[in-house]
């Protein structure tokens, strides 16, 4: 439940419009919303709960605008990325009951809490093309924990490449049945999902997710079939289009033949582009999710730096949370900056400040919710989160921008705070059982283990 909070004698690092400092400062939060944000102290107020945050910065949550649900239960399998992929792809298709997914949802917003990420962007599904949209049940339980938990979240919803065909597995207690799936009834089952919650819940919205498809593989009929169905439905209900895996001329592809990307469009990776794809980018106004812990930022580069300087909204995802992937937002600045430095073998690029801008309002206007939430000013969501400073690896007390994102991880955040509710403090989870979170996850981790025979 959200309360009246007033933060105070904390470094506040708001990333409003002047990204504005206060070195002791304050934050007052009413009904869910930050009402006053400046210097100095406020006075006591009896229906305000005051939070000493002395030794602290406070800033606005961080923004995740590229991850995947389901994944937090498959790291660590495999010896290989190849591997991995395989075994995921069973995993999804013949393992997962709703439960699989309440139960990893719920981990995957722990974790986010405890490493100061409000709001994240998730494909449900994908890495192997198994999007679990032949019928409501799993998004439905998966969407039901997330808001149990407290987070903010846009979950993507999709059909799979129309080019493989598909059989899953529906388990009730004792068996199980193999359904034949189709991307035009899982564009069905999208529809119905975002309809069912549309309004229903102010942190959780849905979006339409469409495999990334080359200039060859649009000429196929049933490739340019489904993304035109794809489009029209991500227009008809108003959501954003998400995409994971553009590169090397897909954007000026898929514009030239489907006209699909506007300012709603946002698209993960981004790697290789070429010049018709940046191009392609400054004209529709689509925005990107740079990832650099991915395995496509191994592959290729994203041009990130070259896009913010032409103008292009550059975001940060984490990719996460497999195969090798955490939600820490604080880890992925650190090698963002690595990353492009090591690029241009300029340590100045990337500076702090535009790491942490990344992290935050520009996420949120990645999303398209730069007006509710990203930094802190009046009118905005109290989504905001306290990171001790006081520690060995954070010290001396100067500087705090580079301290946070040069030196910071997540396990620094001491309290995260999400729509004026507080979901952790002196990190421990308010409201929740770690613990009973960490016995329920791996349970249907070793019931999918057993159903795939892995163990």
């Amino acid at each position: 439940m959200a309360k009246n909070l007033l933060i105070e004698n904390a470094v506040i690092v708001t990333m409003g419009e002047n990204r504005r400092i206060h070195d002791k400062g304050h934050v007052l939060v009413e009904d869910g919303r930050i009402v006053a944000v400046g210097d100095g102290a406020l006075a006591a107020r009896p229906d305000v709960e005051r939070i000493d945050a002395s030794g602290m910065v406070v800033m606005p949550g961080l923004i995740d605008t590229h991850a995947h649900a389901g994944h937090m239960l498959t790291k660590g399998l495999g010896d290989n990325s190849e591997e991995w992929m395989t075994v995921t792809g069973r995993i999804y298709a013949e393992a997962t009951d709703p439960e699989f997914w309440a139960a990893e949802a719920a981990l995957s917003a722990c974790e986010r809490i405890k490493c100061g990420t409000t709001t994240a962007a998730l494909l449900f599904g994908g890495g192997p093309d198994i999007m679990r949209t032949e019928v409501p049940e799993a998004a439905e339980a998966h969407l039901a924990a997330i808001a149990d938990m407290g987070v903010r979240e846009v979950l993507a919803v999709g059909p799979n490449r129309p080019t493989a065909n598909h059989v899953y597995r529906n388990y009730t207690q004792s068996s199980h049945t193999e359904v034949a799936v189709s991307p035009e009834s899982q564009l069905a089952v999208c529809a119905e999902l975002i309809d069912t919650w549309a309004g229903r819940h102010d942190r959780l919205r849905l979006a339409i997710s469409l495999p990334v498809f080359d200039a060859r593989e649009l000429e196929n009929e049933s490739v340019y079939d489904l993304s035109c169905k794809t489009r029209d439905l991500a227009w008809e209900k108003g959501v954003p289009l998400v995409q994971d895996g553009h590169r090397d001329g897909s954007l000026a592809a898929n514009d030239a033949r489907l006209g699909l990307f506007d300012q709603s469009s946002l698209l993960a990776h981004c790697i290789d582009l070429t010049d018709e794809d940046v191009a392609v980018l400054k004209r529709t106004g689509a925005k990107v999710a740079h990832n650099p812990s991915a395995l496509m930022s191994v592959s290729g580069r994203c041009p990130a730096t070259e896009l913010m300087e032409a103008g292009v909204t550059v975001s940060l995802g984490t990719d996460a949370a497999a195969p090798d992937r955490s939600f820490d937002m604080f880890r992925n600045m650190f090698q963002a900056h690595r990353y492009h430095a090591r690029h241009f073998r300029d340590d100045s690029v990337l500076p702090p400040m535009q790491l942490l801008e990344m992290a935050t309002i520009e996420g949120a206007r990645a999303l398209s919710m730069e007006n509710e939430i990203g930094s802190l000013e009046a009118g905005k969501r109290a989504d905001i989160i306290l990171v001790n400073m006081r520690q060995p690896h954070l010290w001396p007390p100067v500087h705090p921008l580079q301290r946070l994102a040069r030196l910071a991880n997540g396990a620094d955040v001491d309290t995260t705070i999400v729509g004026g509710r507080v979901l952790m403090r002196s990190r421990t989870l308010v409201g929740h059982d770690e613990g009973a979170i960490l016995d329920r996850a791996e349970r249907a981790f070793r019931m999918m283990m057993k159903r795939t025979q892995l163990a």
